[in-house]
């Protein structure tokens, strides 16, 4: 669980990966890593609606600077970046958001 007042996402610079992109991407930590805060999860195994409502409590509270979101080229991975933009709805953000 992630804390919105968590020390570490005050003016971060947010990657958001499907939990399986380290895994088929080999230079994963070398692109993504370096600089960024890494949240990580499975918009098809895990609860997209408590994703939408951490999200938009985090970017709401913590001043997240950019939103890199890292997926898979598969049908279960294009939920997670509509669940981020869900959260920035929700949140009344506008923040720079990458999707790769």
């Amino acid at each position: 669980m992630v804390l919105p007042t968590a020390p570490f996402l005050k003016n971060a610079d947010l990657l958001v990966a499907a939990d399986c992109t380290p895994f088929a991407y080999p230079n994963f930590h070398a692109d993504f890593l370096e600089g960024r805060v890494v949240m990580v999860g499975c918009p098809k195994f895990d609860e997209a609606q408590a994703y939408v409502e951490k999200f938009a409590e985090i970017l709401s509270k913590a001043a997240i600077k950019s939103i890199t979101v890292v997926v898979m080229e598969v049908p279960c991975c294009a939920g997670l970046p509509q669940i981020v933009e869900e959260g920035l709805r929700r949140a009344g953000k506008t923040i720079a958001m990458e999707k790769v």
